[in-house]
């Protein structure tokens, strides 16, 4: 009994660290998403006042996009060499410069620049977000912090449309980019001092032995930024475009070489040995697949309620808070199951609620469709996607060794967003199929409504489609995270 009242003192001192590490992870993690999501809403002024080209306004928002997720393996294995600490702050204090840069930018591809310059920033601190509450928190607290993580996404979500269209309507499109640096500047300061000072890692990849792989980073950047710009151009330029088929090609190419050339490293960037880790394995794939089943509904019902419906922009966005609110809600709420059924079995439920919100939103598509049940739906997608992402994460996180976790939080990120590029460019080419070529950019203009019933009832079925496609890639994660309740123990 006397040791249990002397070892209170110490957790609560852990815990007290640990939230206030959590405190600046969370700001961190609301700056970053509330740029994105400002900048969605106020790109049309920021085009038409820069006099940008419809290329040069697809790359403002793809440039981010493609750097953050092919930088994070890089920077997974530097926060793993040089310490998670530095690393974060220094990625706070790029993006901060970055963003006031970007207001100074006298034209649309100087934007784009500092949008690149913006995403090294961002996956330095999305790298080493999870990691560094993963490290904080003790194994029967992991859930919380991870609950509480997940919903600050939710919260930006929320804000940032509102943010992005009072910044452009009062202020200009500059303050999109100027009021992260007061924000950063803050984040930055909390951060040096709430922030755990380094301590020396005994691990394996530490110390003087260890060496950068330069090769391995170099092919891991053309094999992943091939793949992905062909898929976030195809959307736009069609299967056949040089520009898909070079990245496509690219991929192939390079792939092959990246796991030749990470098998035979001494340092490999990324250890492919750990894929033969069944829990690891399946919870990445289980990341892959849940973001590319759910990543295009936002998208879908907002282009639906104006492609089809002919409603506006901010009405459309409006119709979609539900499913942010219920994510939101979830993530916090999920720290209480995480307590009591285990990460791996909230990981079931979580995929399970998402497949169901993505079939009943299947089964109810059409233009009359009814608000109630469209809310329904996406309610239930929002709770599963809420309680996913903070299980998931604990149980592909926890148990790891400190000196591997920014390389394997690397991975599930970089699968995750992945699977992002892939969802999104899969279903926004699904649901046009129905359609003749020449109405495609009736559809992304939100404008069909005003062609045809007849093209409208064609996009429905294209909807259909989609859908369809999204349930059954939802349904593979549910199966994927069943499977892996069976597997043993986290990657070491």
């Amino acid at each position: 009994m006397p040791q249990t009242i002397a070892a209170d003192p110490g957790e609560r001192e852990r815990l007290r660290h640990a939230w206030r590490t959590l405190s600046v992870v969370s700001m961190a993690s609301v700056l970053t998403a509330l740029g994105g999501s400002a900048l969605n809403v106020a790109l049309a002024q920021v085009v038409r006042q820069t006099h940008a080209s419809a290329d040069a306004a697809s790359w403002i928002l793809l440039a981010f996009q493609l750097t953050t997720t092919v930088l994070m393996v890089v920077f997974g294995r530097l926060a793993d060499l040089f310490g998670r600490r530095a690393m974060y702050l220094g990625g706070l204090a790029t993006y901060t410069v970055a963003s006031l840069l970007a207001g100074l930018a006298p034209n649309a591809w100087v934007i784009v620049a500092l949008r690149v310059a913006q995403a090294a920033g961002g996956a330095m601190l999305l790298t080493n977000s999870a990691a560094l509450v993963t490290d904080a928190f003790p194994k029967s607290r992991l859930g919380e912090g991870m609950g509480v993580y997940t919903a600050s996404f939710s919260i930006a979500q929320l804000a940032g449309p509102a943010l992005g269209g009072l910044f452009t309507e009062h202020l200009g499109w500059r303050w999109v980019f100027w009021y992260n640096v007061p924000l950063g500047i803050a984040c930055l300061v909390w951060g040096a001092v709430a922030l755990p000072a380094p301590v020396k890692n005994a691990g394996p990849t530490q110390g003087r032995g260890c060496r950068f792989d330069l090769p391995g980073n170099a092919l891991v950047l053309a094999c992943l930024g091939g793949l992905l710009l062909a898929l976030s151009e195809v959307t736009r330029l069609g299967w056949g475009h040089p520009m898909v088929v070079s990245g496509l090609a690219v991929f192939a190419v390079t792939l092959p070489l990246f796991v030749v050339r990470e098998l035979r490293a001494r340092h490999p960037v990324v250890d492919i040995r750990m894929f033969r880790d069944l829990t690891f394995a399946l919870g990445t794939l289980a990341s892959f697949l849940n973001s590319a089943a759910r990543v295009g509904v936002v998208l879908l019902v907002s282009l639906f309620f104006q492609a089809v419906r002919g409603e506006d922009p901010v009405r459309a966005a409006v119709k979609v808070l539900p499913l942010s609110i219920a994510a939101m809600a979830a993530s916090v709420a999920s720290g209480f199951l995480l307590r009591r059924l285990g990460p791996r079995t909230v990981a079931v439920a979580a995929t399970s609620l998402t497949t169901a919100g993505l079939a009943v939103l299947l089964w109810l598509i059409s233009p009359d469709m009814s608000l109630a049940a469209l809310t329904a739906a996406l309610v239930l997608i929002g709770v599963g996607s809420g309680m996913f992402l903070p299980s998931n994460t604990t149980a592909i996180l926890d148990g790891v060794p400190s000196h591997r976790l920014g390389i394997v939080n690397a991975m599930r990120l970089m699968l995750q967003n992945t699977g992002v590029v892939v969802g999104t460019a899969l279903v926004l080419s699904i649901i046009t199929v129905p359609l003749p070529a020449g109405l495609h950019d009736a559809v992304f203009a939100g404008t069909l409504s005003h062609v045809s019933s007849t093209a409208v009832e064609r996009l429905v079925t294209g909807y259909r489609w989609a859908l369809a496609c999204m349930t059954a890639v939802s349904a593979l994660a549910v199966l994927t995270c069943f499977t892996r309740r069976r597997a043993g123990s986290p990657v070491s």
